[in-house]
């Protein structure tokens, strides 16, 4: 039976913090930039509560809430497309589909996103499900009951791996799905996940102690 590893991709694939805190940059003091990134992540959650909203609406209010020029309040949305992969991320993917894994995304974002960042990642996705296409945003549970749904994966043959607690590792923990947090911030562990890496150098041989071939 084929071995699944779902990945959330913005901070966990592609360096989303980086991407956000550019733009910030960009638009506002330098030494405002890091209390400003905070404060993005607290209203991006509640943009997306209701799932109403596409990601690039998600962005384009947040920046306006944050105070971005007038005319400017888009820029982050227009920027996503060009943000990169953290460094290891396109060797550790290929190696992953070398040993017979099949690879998913279960992202908050749009599918025009997702397929320039994929682009970006250098292997080819088996499925990919997106916030704009369920309407729903992680942490609720739609992204991981619509990958079961078209899969039909136990749970012995399915891995998450993700770099937000609130939005991937806590709902997986809940679903008592096998889970690899990628601690990029070196943060306080939250809800308890199956097994914690610093970036995804030794994921392949993780994935593999979890679920044998």
């Amino acid at each position: 039976m084929d071995r699944w590893a779902t990945f959330d991709c913005y901070g966990t694939l592609i360096d989303w913090n980086g991407g956000i805190r550019a733009e910030l940059v960009r638009l506002f003091p330098e030494d405002e930039a890091d209390e400003l990134l905070d404060r993005y992540h607290a209203l991006e959650p509640e943009l997306e509560r209701d799932g109403s909203r596409s990601y690039r609406a998600v962005m384009t209010e947040a920046m306006r809430r944050l105070g971005a020029p007038a005319g400017e309040e888009s820029g982050l949305a227009e920027a996503l497309p060009g943000w990169e992969p953290f460094p290891e991320v396109p060797a550790a993917l290929a190696e992953l589909v070398e040993r017979g894994w099949k690879l998913a995304i279960l992202s908050n974002t749009d599918r025009d996103y997702i397929e320039a960042s994929k682009a970006k990642l250098g292997v080819a996705f088996d499925d990919t499900i997106v916030a704009g296409e369920i309407g729903s945003y992680k942490p609720n549970l739609l992204h991981w009951q619509e990958f079961q749904g078209r899969h039909l994966v136990p749970r012995t043959r399915h891995v998450h791996v993700a770099a937000s607690l609130f939005h991937d590792i806590a709902p997986a923990h809940r679903l008592r799905l096998p889970n690899v947090w990628i601690n990029r911030l070196d943060e306080p562990a939250g809800p308890s996940p199956t097994r914690e890496l610093p970036d995804l150098t030794d994921l392949p041989d993780t994935l593999d102690e979890l679920i044998p071939a």
